[in-house]
């Protein structure tokens, strides 16, 4: 028996916070992960977790060996990624998440031409509006939409995000045309995911929250109900790039339109980063910029990197 054994169900089972998640993320059964941690505690001579019928907690010597495991883990995949690069094209399994309107419409026609041009690249994507911990679930990316927070991931941006206050003609023809911050208050507006406008006023950060009356948290039906008249609504360029061109929407307090946002390719802080992160996230780069919806004289270059971390999606 080698001494790395059982390491890896220990692993899952204390970042998923139970046998079945770990079993499921390993590919294995309940009872072959719950055998091997239980090999791994009496080897050690110690017990790894506290067991009820209804959870799973780490004791103080599990959490000692979780902190250094997560560190072996880690150096493991760099050496494994490294090797990898070294013998040619990219290969291994991929995991991604991202916004699921946002991922469907952009990201995922990408990655399955990603995918055709490296045929050994796995790809396994989750598409969710929740914020995925990169690290302790184990992603190797993450496509984030508007403004990031601070944090210890690299964040790439990717391509641009402007956000409009628009309201159908059919709309400000019955309820007029708000001409400052101050009047949206007296205005019906529609709701998405946030629960903030945030506009640009005498150049700083003006955040109002609107008293909705309708929501729902799927951008393209807050395009519809906007452009059946329902409202006002701040939406991102991409959703509203045709129906403003075409006239079916009108754009608002322009003067108050807040700074471009950004789309961001996010990925935990590595010493060596695997081709097939850096490849695919100048894949998505490319492949955003020839879109129609990014282009015109209102798209911004997408460029730069930094150290922030995702609080908007």
């Amino acid at each position: 028996m080698s001494g790395w054994d059982g390491l890896d169900e220990f692993l899952a089972v204390a970042e998923t916070g139970g046998f079945s998640k770990a079993a499921e993320r390993l590919r294995l059964s309940t009872s072959q992960v719950s055998r091997a941690v239980a090999q791994l505690e009496e080897r050690l001579q110690a017990r790894l977790f506290f067991r009820t019928t209804r959870r799973v907690s780490l004791t103080e010597t599990g959490q000692i060996l979780l902190t250094h495991c997560q560190r072996l883990q880690e150096e493991r995949e760099e050496a494994f990624q490294a090797i990898g690069d070294v013998q040619g094209s990219p290969k291994g399994m991929l995991r991604v998440t991202c916004s699921v309107a946002y991922g469907e419409q952009f990201v995922m026609p990408l990655l399955n031409d990603f995918l055709e041009q490296h045929p050994q690249v796995h790809l396994e994507m989750e598409l969710t509006n929740r914020t995925v911990d990169l690290v302790h679930e184990r992603f190797d990316l993450a496509i984030r939409l508007g403004r990031l927070g601070d944090s210890a991931m690299v964040a790439r941006q990717i391509a641009p995000r402007r956000m409009f206050l628009v309201a159908a003609p059919a709309y400000l023809e019955q309820r007029g045309t708000p001409h400052s911050l101050s009047e949206l208050a007296a205005h019906r507006c529609l709701i998405g995911t946030s629960e903030t406008w945030v506009f640009s006023n005498n150049g700083a950060d003006w955040l109002f929250r609107p008293r909705h009356h309708w929501r729902c948290n799927s951008g393209h039906a807050v395009l519809d109900a906007t452009l059946r008249g329902f409202g006002l609504a701040q939406l991102p360029d991409y959703y509203v790039r045709d129906p403003l061109r075409s006239g079916r929407l009108v754009s608002l307090l322009p003067e108050q339109q807040p700074p471009g946002q950004g789309v961001w390719a996010l990925y935990p802080q590595r010493r060596y980063l695997s081709s097939k992160v850096r490849l695919v996230v100048d894949h998505l780069r490319a492949g955003l910029a020839r879109r129609p919806e990014y282009q015109g004289p209102e798209a911004q270059t997408a460029q730069g990197e930094g150290p922030p971390a995702p609080s908007a999606r």
